[in-house]
């Protein structure tokens, strides 16, 4: 990683980079990492032991501005076995992200299970076998696009359909921290619907207004893969079906409920 980050810390606020710019508008945040910076909000809350998010629900309020913002979390429920966690991302003209987090604990069990359990689905072509590409090219010179090495698995950014694709971060979060697995799932998860498009992004919007991930385990490793399906309507809804993996295997998915329309002009 170099020493660029998605987000520099001001006192109690966060200043974003240029790096955080998304594909809709040079004057708006991809959401991957505003959503990873309120994860890491709510995984400062104090907790009784060792807990994991297993599900995180972000609603987009709007589009989120290249501008300073602010955090707040609670404890909603509280108990040494689930917690439920809110928090809030405002600018300053008010909210514009808020999330919800099932926080579960962690520990030994023993379980038996079947032998189908452990893999669902096909593992994906390791990352030091796939595709090295840049990144989707959103214009700008710097920007989400410039901040994730990407490798395709399976499928291709210049085709349209699913696709498989293995995403890391080449720059931490937050300034002078190492990103948590938590956020570096959260980083690449809100690009499910953009690896796999199905509609031109010169001709058409394809915008996520959520993001819910579910994680049965926490990723290892800086490589994240999105194995993901974009389903788009007729009626201008559409959504974006990703399951996620690390190199060990599964971790769990993402869904992305989709604002499809043809873009002005």
């Amino acid at each position: 990683m170099s020493d660029a980050a998605f987000f520099r810390a001001d006192g109690a606020r966060y200043v974003p980079s240029e790096l955080t710019r998304g594909p809709w508008s040079p004057q708006h945040q991809h959401a991957g990492p505003p959503a990873a910076l309120l994860a890491r909000e709510l995984e400062s809350q104090p907790a009784p032991g060792p807990m994991q998010v297993a599900r995180i629900t972000f609603e987009i309020l709007r589009p989120i501005p290249i501008e300073t913002l602010s955090l707040s979390s609670r404890q909603v429920r509280g108990g040494r076995s689930v917690e439920l966690l809110e928090g809030t991302l405002s600018d300053a003209a008010g909210e514009v992200m808020r999330a919800s987090a099932w926080r579960i604990r962690t520990g030994e069990v023993e379980l038996e299970l079947p032998e189908a359990s452990a893999s669902p689905g096909r593992p994906p072509t390791p990352p030091e076998q796939s595709e090295e590409t840049p990144f989707f090219d959103f214009g700008p010179e710097a920007g989400y696009h410039t901040a994730v090495d990407a490798r395709v698995a399976d499928g291709s950014f210049r085709e349209a359909g699913p696709a498989t694709v293995w995403l890391r971060m080449r720059q931490p979060l937050v300034a002078g921290e190492d990103p948590s697995p938590l956020t570096r799932v959260l980083v690449a998860a809100d690009s499910g619907n953009g690896v796999s498009w199905t509609l031109a992004m010169s001709r058409y919007l394809f915008v996520n207004v959520d993001l819910s991930v579910h994680l049965h385990r926490l990723p290892r490793g800086e490589w994240v893969c999105l194995d993901a399906a974009t389903t788009p309507e007729r009626t201008g809804v559409g959504l974006a079906d990703t399951a996620l993996w690390d190199e060990d295997g599964p971790i769990g998915r993402s869904l992305q409920t989709l604002l499809v329309d043809r873009r002005p002009g």
